[in-house]
């Protein structure tokens, strides 16, 4: 189940300007950034967007909203809808941009490529519904509006949210954080394998150390044995 309360900045506008709530309480009841939900305050952001009364829409209750005033903490929680309504999938392709801002999307292009330089073209082309065409354009310097345009905050002039743009970044990190190495096991240095050793040396590590030499028995006294023979015959 979807979380998200519908029409969210809207929610938040009216959260803003009717109720003490803090922003990061509005920020996360209405899946937004607190910063983004600070714009809405200071009137940078969802500028001519009409607020949109939670309660009389029943996804939240007065005492919800007391509660969230009396305690900081207090996390606002969405009202169970007695209609359950279909999910809604979200279409893939380039954001859709209003025609009041469409004129503001290569400033926010410039601010993108300039403050951003680690995200890729379709990642801007997600964050700001541009074209490639486009945004090489604005790289190159070959727009035809280049001299004019003033790098803004895509965030501020509401083309997406915060969220949106922290992910993004945080994705194109991630993908350029190089991978470290193994360094547990290293191979011996080709000085130490190629070194001269004496053939001694050499003979003692391949084969071992060779046993001491067993002693000769003495030899026989051939004439002492014959000897004693000839004693014993006489005595017989």
């Amino acid at each position: 189940m979807d979380n998200t309360p519908l029409m969210p900045k809207a929610t938040a506008v009216w959260l803003v300007e009717n109720t003490s709530l803090s922003f990061e309480q509005i920020a996360n009841f209405c899946k937004l950034h607190p910063l983004e939900v600070k714009g809405i305050a200071d009137g940078e952001v969802a500028a001519g967007i009409k607020g949109h009364d939670p309660i009389t829409s029943g996804q939240l209750t007065r005492e919800e909203i007391a509660a969230g005033e009396r305690d900081p903490d207090h996390q606002l929680q969405l009202a169970q809808s007695k209609v359950r309504l279909p999910e809604v999938k979200r279409p893939r392709g380039p954001r859709y941009t209003p025609l009041s801002r469409r004129q503001d999307r290569p400033n926010a292009i410039l601010w993108l490529v300039r403050n951003h330089p680690e995200l890729k073209d379709a990642q801007i082309m997600r964050l700001v519904g541009t074209t490639k065409t486009t945004l090489q354009a604005i790289r190159n310097r070959t727009h035809w509006n280049s001299q004019a345009l003033t790098p803004l905050d895509p965030v501020t002039l509401g083309l997406c949210s915060q969220m949106d743009l922290d992910f993004e970044v945080n994705r194109a990190a991630k993908e350029r954080m190089p991978v470290e190495e193994d360094r547990s096991q290293t191979l011996v240095p080709a000085e130490v394998t190629t070194a001269h050793r004496n053939e001694e040396t050499a003979e003692t590590e391949v084969f071992g150390t060779p046993p001491a030499p067993v002693e000769e028995e003495a030899a026989l006294d051939v004439d002492s044995v014959f000897g004693k023979l000839r004693d014993r015959k006489e005595k017989e």
